[in-house]
């Protein structure tokens, strides 16, 4: 592999004149420039003078040097004009809070005491949970990349690409509930890529091991062949074929190819018959013969039994042989099945990601590793070289550990029912934490550093440990050496890096991997620390000390393979570090969060790119069900950390996690337990209805200031938070909506299934049992209803509020005038709860209002109950009033 070349980042990057010229322009006057000095050149040599003078006479050499030297990315501030009002809201909204929180503890009810505690102590939860979430978004940032920049320092035309390997990884289970097609797809969009094809490497981890998988993934490797050089030829994008094709667009446009008309029709008709060929697996893998699949030379598939298979791994492309039809080269594609043994834990996704590490390191090891989910395809062919302007900038790359794309998604119904796209997350919380110490991990669409998975601190400058109580609070204590420039730490500091989270010796000491490793090495490490920690192979802890990836050319192929089957083996882990400090960590069905959670407390940073054109798009659930079920698979996730030893509440109090990265990281995985009070707070308008009892007492003109304040408050944030991230209101009024539907619902399930999970060892699963399909359509699939218990919840509540609305208006009609103003503040309330649950209503109803009969009863049983409960009981009557209501009053009445 050709070497990157190393540049110096200590120097001020920012004095070469960042933004301040047209590049493209100058890049092109450069290569004229070079052009007419090398014809000068040659004409003085042959007259025999010699370069006396130089061709860098006129300084264009030395200025296209510092321009090389130039950031390849940049920090585009959110405009102050925005900015500041939105601090100054946040700022008042929080003393206004102080005030009322004040107001409402010293101000009982005294005959409503249990509603107004109650209330209290929702109304003081949601004050807390607000400071978790909105102090994070404090300092929120955009960034622009220079793919050009990239390109003129790593990827010249004529020369060998010093731009670093990348291995995508790509995970299934399942291609029953995974379409083949749609992982394929996302397969073809990745070997189409725009990056050198030695240096981009496809990995499919199949932890269901199916056949059909395997035999789709052949037909994917044949038709790449085809669609490779199609996409690369007329620059399409999309290079999915099933989403190109799919566009309602003129595909004439900007073509001035003759050929392409023809070219484009015959591709796809090629694209329809592999449709043909994978459907047609498809309907074969659904009758599975009783003694099991076997392969076309006869032999039993290996997978037939997933709970119980060896290791499998195929190569079906590869840099020997794996030539597209214009005899170009096409990048690696490989197929990993990990072993699968009765009693052993497999960690399920988590596992088969750090099983992709391993191999990947043994087959190509890419200095950088992208994974996406099966159904998340390349929408930008550029994505690649996007994450490397951030992963090989001299200022940044060293202490990032990966590069978040945001999510986006195909198939979504244009109202968005249901907040599948998570617009306000994906475009405001992980701006802002971009700002601070980088986004949060969510799962795809995200380029690693592979230093950052195998536990290494990263290289920090002076300017990353200054103090900022704001910005760089709780950040690390280490000096960066200044000695050298292509070694960061002499190797005093080199031999404290013995943290219990990080390894006990430094990747930049060895140079030549563990061959020749005595000396002074052997006193920062020793085969059985190594061991310990990677687990028992040479070939792969070989590979962990090349920071810029590759394997030595004269490596024995054969060799390499066995080692790869030895590393994805069910007992490689035991005893070491995997799971733990190395890799995907355990211990959560988010992985995701609980994995860059552990590497910002390291002391990395990461990055959040958003790209013009979208990076990834994938398709989510969209009808009411499967959200839910999504969303309970998330809440129970935090909910396991939280109960962890990796919380971060009380985790990595180092001094390199930042306080506003922890506060974060904290309402990450504290925000299912707000169900309880939620709950309780939208139960609570009904009650007040029933029962005609107030949560507030009557206040004086001072007091209903602070009710008025923050109200106008609340309002005044959400509108300069939309402001500055250009977020549309209709968005941020789907997230308002369905924070209230999985707050009554999925988070409520998901605190006590993570307490019976962690505390009782109970694995309770509420999964879909049943479903019916009314219509076909563009989103049909949002009119299907599949019965769960979590719609239970929330269908009983809105039950609750709509019979304590309709009592509520009858006790007034009943009671005259002067009973109509008390009542307008327990109608809004209950209203609000209303208009929060209407997509959950009409989720319910479906296209032909038919609610099934088992979700009626159960929420009508449960709102009698407790409304026959609250009548019978009437906590709020005393006992004299009670008498006197029946007649029973004493002589004196």
């Amino acid at each position: 592999t050709v070497p990157v070349r190393i540049v110096d980042p200590s120097k001020d990057l920012n004095s070469y004149g960042l933004g301040n010229v047209d590049w493209k322009e100058r890049v092109e006057g450069w290569k004229l420039k070079q052009e007419k000095n090398m014809v000068h050149m040659s004409n003085r040599h042959s007259e025999g003078k010699g370069d006396i003078e130089g061709t860098g006479s006129n300084g264009e050499e030395l200025q296209m040097a510092d321009d090389a030297r130039q950031p390849l990315s940049r920090v585009v501030p959110i405009p102050s004009s925005h900015l500041t009002p939105y601090r100054v809201v946040i700022i008042l909204r929080l003393i206004i809070l102080g005030f009322f929180l004040q107001y409402r503890v010293t101000h009982p009810v005294k005959d409503a005491y249990p509603l107004w505690l109650i209330s209290v102590i929702c109304e003081i939860w949601f004050a807390l949970s607000w400071i978790l979430d909105q102090f994070p978004k404090w300092y929120p940032i955009n960034r622009e990349t220079y793919l050009d920049r990239l390109a003129l320092r790593y990827d010249r035309e004529g020369e060998p690409s010093q731009l670093a390997p990348v291995d995508v990884f790509v995970s299934t289970v399942d291609p029953m509930k995974e379409p083949p097609l749609i992982t394929a797809n996302t397969v073809l969009s990745i070997l189409s890529v725009d990056y050198p094809v030695d240096k981009v490497s496809c990995y499919v981890s199949d932890d269901g091991s199916a056949m059909l998988t395997f035999e789709s993934l052949s037909e994917t490797a044949e038709f790449a062949r085809k669609w490779v050089p199609f996409c690369k030829k007329h620059n399409i994008e999309p290079r999915a074929p099933e989403f190109y094709f799919a566009q309602k667009i003129d595909y004439l446009k900007d073509k001035i190819q003759p050929s392409f008309v023809k070219e484009r029709r015959a591709m796809k008709r090629e694209y329809e018959e592999f449709k043909v060929r994978i459907n047609a697996l498809v309907a074969k893998a659904q009758k599975m013969p009783e003694e099991g699949w076997t392969m076309q030379d006869g032999t039993p598939w290996p997978g037939n039994n997933p709970r119980d298979h060896p290791g499998m791994i195929q190569v079906f492309l590869g840099h020997s042989g794996g030539l597209d039809t214009d005899g170009n080269e096409l990048p690696r594609l490989v197929y990993v099945s990990r072993e699968k043994r009765p009693g052993f834990q497999h960690h399920k996704k988590a596992g088969a990601m750090n099983a992709l590490i391993r191999v990947s390191a043994v087959l190509t090891n890419g200095a950088y590793l992208l994974n996406v989910d099966c159904d998340h395809y390349f929408n930008n062919s550029k994505a690649v070289k996007e994450a490397m302007c951030f992963m090989m900038d001299p200022a940044y790359g060293k202490k990032t550990c990966y590069v978040q794309f945001p999510q986006r998604f195909d198939g979504i119904d244009l109202h968005d029912r249901y907040a599948n796209r998570n617009i306000v997350f994906f475009d405001i919380n992980l701006k802002g934490l971009d700002g601070i110490q980088g986004p949060v991990y969510v799962g795809t669409g995200c380029c690693f550093n592979r230093q950052a998975l195998y536990g290494y601190d990263p290289v920090l400058t002076e300017e990353d440990l200054e103090p900022n109580i704001v910005v760089k609070s709780c950040c690390g204590s280490r000096k960066k050496s200044k000695s050298g420039n292509k070694k960061y730490y002499d190797k005093k500091k080199g031999i404290k890096r013995t943290d219990s989270s990080v390894p006990m010796f430094n990747p930049e000491d060895i140079e030549d991997g563990v061959e020749g490793y005595d000396d002074e090495r052997s006193l920062l490490m020793s085969q059985r620390s190594l061991e310990k920690r990677f687990g028992q192979s040479p070939v792969f802890i070989s590979a962990t000390f090349m920071e810029q990836g590759g394997i030595p050319p004269s490596t024995n192929p054969a060799t390499l393979l066995k080692e790869a089957i030895h590393v994805i083996s069910c007992g490689y882990e035991d005893k070491t570090e995997w799971g733990k400090e190395i890799g995907w960590i355990y211990g959560s069905v988010t992985e995701d969060i609980l994995t860059g959670f552990k590497m910002h407390a390291r002391g990395w940073i990461s990055v959040y790119c958003m790209p013009p054109r979208p990076a990834f798009k994938g398709s989510a659930p969209i009808n009411l069900s499967d959200r839910l079920n999504q969303v309970l698979r998330w809440a129970l996730g935090s909910i396991e950390i939280l109960l962890s030893r990796h919380c971060p509440i009380w985790y990595g109090y180092n001094g390199k996690l930042r306080l506003l990265e922890r506060l974060a990281y904290i309402n990450t995985i504290v925000y299912p337990i707000t169900s309880l009070p939620l709950l309780a707070y939208c139960v609570l308008p009904a009650f007040c209805l029933l029962t005609n009892k107030f949560i507030i007492p009557e206040i004086s003109n001072f007091a209903s200031m602070w009710f008025i304040l923050l109200f106008c408050s609340i309002i005044a944030t959400g509108i300069l938070e939309l402001r500055w991230s250009g977020v549309g209101l209709e968005d941020w009024w789907r997230n308002e909506q369905f924070w209230v539907i999985g707050g009554t619902s999925a988070h409520l399930f998901a605190v006590f299934q993570g307490l019976l999970k962690v505390l009782a060892g109970i694995d309770t699963n509420f999964t879909v049992t049943s479903k019916a399909n009314d219509e076909d359509g563009d989103f049909a699939e949002l009119y299907i209803f599949k019965w769960t218990a979590l719609l239970i919840p929330p269908t009983t509540v809105l039950i609750v509020n709509l019979v304590g609305i309709v009592a509520g208006v009858s006790f007034a009609i009943n009671s005259g005038y002067q009973s109509w103003g008390p009542l307008f503040g327990k109608l809004f309330f209950a209203l609000w709860v209303v208009a929060h649950l209407y997509p959950f209503l009409k989720g319910l109803l479906g296209r032909q209002n038919r609610t099934p009969t088992i979700v009626i009863v159960w929420s009508i049983l449960l709102a009698s109950i407790f409304s026959l409960l609250w009548v019978r009981i009437d906590p709020f009557t005393s006992d004299s009033t009670k008498s006197a209501s029946n007649g029973q009053c004493g002589i004196n009445c």
